[in-house]
């Protein structure tokens, strides 16, 4: 298996993954077109974030989604993983766990100061993936506003 960074060349195996994720997590349908180009955006402006992918094969198993956040309290950077997923047949092989040391690797080299996610809080199954690799739940809520 192989972890490496997304290219623009990966965007559509992305979307993809990020419908099945949408449906199999929130029971939400997707626009491809829209998250195809939500997915395109992000991986044409580093400032946005950053895609990882593992690859087995020459093909996408599974992935997750860097985006940035400024800490003004700690003066450094929180890097937020968000549209992880691992295709089916790859779970509970260690797909998500060697994501997860790449991107802890790559944060310390640039002085992140810690890592945050969120998920749905009826994904039971990631929960269970979350606290095995070693994630705390924080205390805060979540909140939006629509625009």
């Amino acid at each position: 298996m192989k972890i490496r960074a997304a290219k623009i060349g990966d965007a559509e195996a992305i979307a993809t993954q990020n419908i099945f994720l949408a449906k199999e997590s929130e029971h939400i349908l997707l626009n491809p077109k829209t998250v195809l180009t939500g997915v395109k955006a992000l991986l044409s402006d580093k400032k946005k974030g950053f895609y990882l992918v593992a690859e087995e094969n020459d093909s996408i198993i599974g992935q997750l989604m860097i985006t940035f956040e400024w800490s003004d309290w700690r003066n450094k950077p929180i890097w937020w993983v968000q549209s992880v997923y691992v295709q089916k047949e790859w779970r509970k092989k260690g797909v998500f766990t060697q994501l997860l040391d790449y991107i802890q690797q790559k944060a310390r080299r640039q002085g992140v100061t810690f890592l945050r996610l969120y998920m749905h809080k009826q994904n039971k199954s990631a929960l269970k993936v979350y606290e095995k690799t070693g994630w705390k739940q924080d205390p805060y809520m979540v909140y939006h506003l629509v625009l």
